[in-house]
């Protein structure tokens, strides 16, 4: 058992296909100073057979998966217009009279290792679209075929090193089961198309083997956990066979459940909606009985391309989400950039903590006339739906009178321009700084709802980076300072008659139920694949009880504590409802 990285869940089961390296040697080849012209066209020629090819995955990408992951194209189309990089190819031509294929492969070195030393997990994955890029365009130069996956043979888990995401587009599901990479993580463009297809993907597995893996080796992948089997025997062979069967069978009996209405055994209801980060995935969470939209991450709309998205392509997105929905509520974020998620774009400030810098609505605040753009797109989106917006990262009261500020003036411009639009849009807030929970009840007064972001709340009130492997331990959802924040947070709602939501990780977590029901908490939005589980546990979680569980629950002192509370009360539901689902 070789232990990597899960980028894409599932298991798979399967014989190899290695496909072998993209890569060229070049041996150095100089030109006279009467045929630099011939190279430069050479050159140029090159990039619009590249252009050409990329736009067709784009195309082909927007037909099969969704026009926000196809963005990822348009920043590869992007890389061959970049000034910087192009001036590397032409001055090494010009300057030291060599040919042009070996002018990009060396540009492609340069940039690759310049990354590559960066302590930046972002920036090393941009080193990958460079070189996917470079070797396409090398490629042409050569006249060399490009190397492709076999199409009418039987169903196989694909192996290679690194795998680009001008590979992945070809890929078929039926017929590739699974993807094992030797480097990578699942923060890459090819995981976030992996995930996006439904392929199961284990990285990071270079250093772990003891020796290669070859065409026609029987592999098993655990995507999730992140594991690989290479010549399992028999009894691992079943035992996974039957963790697929089961896993398949249970997502068909949870499936029954879509259609239940989510009400607990004593009659007391939790609305359950959707987080989403494009319209495509709005079908499958809809189909797991999703009742709304309780967060949509609008960031992912900037991700992956060249510049920032107009407002007419914001709101074509905004409008389709609105309409799929048929008046289920829409809770639109606003842009939540910073942090972890960059933009290849637009350079934001380096910071020693980015996760407490210049990100969310502080970036949208300094940057008016963009977060207009957004508030207008969404505005006028909300003219076809149930639609409400909603601010990340939100401190103070002033922040929410500023950005309020903005959506007044964008309501002003829509309204002398006879656009048609909700004048009453709901505005809500992210609480997900401790500042934001001291505050609450003022906060209460400004806005229509809040959504508790359990993730930054978690990390913010223990000030610990989870991303830290040294301290990622300290990372306790159910620490009794956290429960205390969630509480607060509940009580100020409560006497200003406002609504509280929950979008983080923690509301996908079924030993939590208890905590939502006896806090009290309106809605949990959920990832599509959550909802049905949550929901399963909800239908045999009494309220009344978890009202009394939070009691005892709130006199425990420590978080294993309240971790073992919380798992035998789950326990004893589970057992309670002998697997007798109500509404069924």
């Amino acid at each position: 058992m070789i232990q990597g990285l899960g980028a894409s869940e599932g298991i798979a089961i399967g014989k190899a296909f290695v496909l072998p390296n993209w890569e060229w040697e070049l041996p150095e080849h100089k030109v006279g100073v009467g045929d630099l012209a011939l190279e430069f066209d050479r050159l140029y020629e090159g990039i619009k057979r590249s252009k050409t090819e990329i736009q067709e995955m784009k195309t082909e990408m927007d037909e099969t998966v969704g026009s926000e992951e196809s963005g990822i194209f348009e920043a590869h189309l992007a890389i061959l217009d970049d000034p910087v990089f192009m001036n590397e190819i032409k001055g090494i031509i010009q300057r030291q009279y060599k040919a042009a294929e070996v002018a990009v492969k060396e540009a492609i070195d340069h940039f690759v290792t310049m990354f590559d030393l960066l302590d930046d997990e972002y920036m090393k994955e941009r080193a990958l679209d460079i070189k996917d890029v470079g070797n396409r365009l090398l490629k042409h130069l050569l006249g060399a075929p490009e190397i492709m996956l076999p199409s009418d043979t039987q169903p196989f888990i694909l192996v290679v090193r690194e795998l680009t995401p001008s590979q992945l587009i070809h890929l078929k599901p039926d017929v590739v089961l699974g993807i094992v990479t030797m480097v990578g993580s699942p923060s890459s463009h090819s995981a976030i198309m992996a995930r996006a297809f439904g392929i199961p993907l284990v990285m990071g597995v270079e250093n772990k083997l003891q020796e290669p893996i070859e065409t026609g080796d029987l592999l098993i992948i655990d995507g999730g956990a992140g594991l690989l089997h290479v010549e399992p025997n028999a009894e691992t062979i079943m035992r996974y066979s039957e963790m697929r069967k089961r896993h398949l069978e249970s997502r068909a009996r949870l499936q029954q459940l879509a259609q239940v209405p989510s009400v607990t055994p004593d009659g007391e209801t939790l609305e359950l909606a959707a987080n989403i980060s494009s319209v495509k995935e709005l079908d499958a969470a809809l189909g797991s009985g999703a009742q709304g939209v309780g967060l949509f991450r609008t960031e992912f709309l900037y991700m992956d391309r060249s510049r920032f998205p107009t407002e007419e392509e914001q709101y074509e997105v905004y409008r389709m989400a609105a309409e799929k929905l048929q008046g289920k509520p829409l809770i639109i974020r606003t842009l939540d950039i910073g942090g972890d998620k960059q933009l290849d774009y637009h350079e934001l400030p380096e910071e020693e903590n980015p996760f407490l810098g210049f990100r969310a609505i502080r970036f949208s605040l300094s940057r008016k006339d963009l977060f207009k753009v957004q508030l207008r797109a969404i505005l006028r989106a909300s003219a076809y739906g149930n639609v409400q917006i909603m601010y990340p990262l939100i401190a103070s009261v002033e922040e929410v009178r500023e950005a309020n500020g903005v959506l007044a003036e964008a309501m002003g411009e829509l309204e002398a321009e006879g656009v048609p639009f909700r004048k009453d849009v709901p505005t809500g807030i992210m609480i997900e700084v401790p500042a934001a929970v001291a505050v609450a009840e003022l906060l209460a007064e400004e806005v229509a709802f809040f959504s508790i972001g359990t993730n930054d709340l978690v990390q913010f009130t223990l000030a610990v980076d989870r991303m830290n492997e040294q301290i990622s331990y300290l990372y306790e959802p159910y620490h009794p300072a956290v429960l205390r924040m969630l509480r607060a947070v509940v009580q100020a709602a409560k006497r200003r008659g406002i609504q509280v939501n929950v979008c983080g990780e923690l509301a996908g977590d079924v030993r939590a139920m208890p905590i939502w029901l006896g806090l009290g908490i309106h809605e949990l939005s959920l990832s599509a694949q959550a909802i049905l589980p949550v929901k399963e546990t909800m239908l045999r979680t009494y309220a009344r009880e978890s009202r009394a569980l939070m009691e005892e629950i709130f006199k425990l002192r420590t978080a294993k504590e309240i971790r073992d509370r919380l798992e035998r009360f789950h326990a004893e539901a589970t057992l309670a409802a002998g697997n007798v689902r109500p509404g069924v």
